[in-house]
């Protein structure tokens, strides 16, 4: 069950692969994630020192649940991946055009997992080729709609 989509992440790449990782989260963090108050529109996903972190999404924290802490709602979040995943991971990144992008947040048994992809950039033209192709799909849609 998905629970936030980076619809920006699919304008601006190309998705060659997948992967789902686990996010080292605190206990406000998650009830604001399961009220809806997380944003991965700014997010991207950096490697360092063999370890994969999240950094720049937004979870906004509810007034009620983090009354004692002072959080923080951009911190960097570590997500957790088996170690030859993240070699794979890194030997991919450093070729010429590869970047890793969170695609989605969803829950798996219970938890909050979040779904990356390995993606390379979008030129504009391509851009433009995926959007005619969209309204495409759609006027085609509705034609099909309005002969039934």
């Amino acid at each position: 069950m998905s629970i936030i989509d980076n619809k920006k992440a699919f304008h601006d790449y190309f998705i060659e692969e997948r992967h789902e990782a686990g996010l080292v989260l605190e206990g406000w963090e998650v009830k604001a994630i399961r009220a809806g108050r997380a944003q991965l529109k700014e997010a991207y996903v950096v490697v360092k020192k063999e370890e994969v972190w999240l950094v720049g999404c937004h979870i906004s924290p509810l007034a009620t649940a983090s009354t004692h802490i002072k959080p923080d709602p951009t911190r960097s979040r570590k997500l957790l991946l088996h170690a030859q995943e993240i070699r794979k991971l890194i030997g991919k990144v450093q070729q010429a055009g590869f970047t890793l992008v969170p695609l989605n947040l969803h829950y798996a048994k219970g938890r909050v997992k979040i779904e990356i992809g390995l993606a390379k950039g979008k030129k504009l033209h391509d851009k433009r080729a995926t959007e005619k192709e969209r309204d495409w799909q759609r006027e085609k849609q509705r034609l099909i709609r309005r002969e039934t």
